[in-house]
């Protein structure tokens, strides 16, 4: 199996090209290949497949085998690799997820993807669609207890759904091998979560840690980012235009709020290509 392994701010997947591959059990796959120390070493394995909805189809998988809806790293890798190795000469597609169809523009240099802009489509507030229990229409700004703490959180759904914590330290000092998975399997979470904790530095910037549901803790997470910044915005944080510092790079983030849709542009690179002996 030829793969090619991708990062978009150190969030790093497997790829395979699926219009010429046959993949029997991602699934599993998925958990043996992103071992990072009897594996390729990754946050999981993105499928790139035929679609007869969109341009091309992303197929995602975490490290643990489970199903991902949405990933919006993953997705700027897709857009580069579709590119960069000829399967399309356009610089406007759609990809098919199970996030619903995105559109992507890129930003090409010397022949290759440089950037990606993603129309990450409208963030979902409603509690049911997240999912997360709740009795009102949203959750902003309101208490949850995680490892015997208050935390104040804001719900948020980019294809994947995201809980977003305010702290006042600096993000690099919370244990959040520990505080992680108390949020990931709270039982205010029927499908588990994905956590950002946050610290807002200043009207345009944002620094994060993210402990993502299935992979654990990971560099980057683009609809993650994308959550902070609407989660800033509701909060009266921020203003509309959002740089959000992650542990590999920084997002620019924009949510449209005449169009209801969130933009995020960010940088996307091949690590390596490889061979997998299945």
């Amino acid at each position: 199996m030829r793969f090619t392994k991708m990062q978009g701010l150190g969030n790093d997947y497997v790829y395979v090209n699926c219009l010429k591959e046959k993949i029997e059990d991602p699934s599993s796959l998925a958990v043996k290949i992103s071992d990072r120390h009897f594996g390729v070493g990754s946050d999981g394995l993105i499928l790139i497949n035929p679609s007869d909805q969109a341009d091309f189809e992303m197929e995602m998988y975490n490290a643990d085998g489970s199903r991902g809806e949405m990933c919006g790293n993953g997705i700027r890798c897709v857009a580069k690799y579709v590119y960069d190795y000829g399967l399309t000469d356009r610089t406007h597609i759609s990809v098919e997820t199970l996030g619903g169809i995105k559109y992507l523009d890129l930003t090409v240099e010397n022949g290759k993807v440089k950037l990606v802009k993603v129309d990450m489509g409208k963030p979902e507030l409603e509690p049911a669609k997240i999912p997360v229990v709740a009795e009102g229409n949203r959750v902003v700004d309101e208490p949850i207890l995680g490892d015997g703490k208050e935390y104040r959180m804001t719900c948020v759904s980019m294809g994947n759904p995201h809980a977003v914590v305010y702290v006042d330290c600096d993000v690099k000092e919370l244990p959040l091998e520990k505080i992680g998975p108390k949020f990931e399997t709270h039982e205010r979470f029927p499908n588990r979560i994905n956590t950002e904790f946050v610290r807002v530095l200043d009207r345009d910037t944002v620094e994060m840690r993210v402990w993502e549901r299935g992979s654990g803790e990971t560099l980057a997470c683009g609809t993650g980012a994308c959550a902070v910044a609407v989660s800033s915005i509701l909060n009266g944080l921020t203003d509309e235009d959002v740089t959000v510092k992650l542990l590999g790079g920084d997002l620019q983030i924009r949510w449209d709020r005449e169009k209801d849709t969130v933009y995020m542009t960010g940088p996307a690179e091949v690590v390596f290509e490889g061979e997998w002996p299945e």
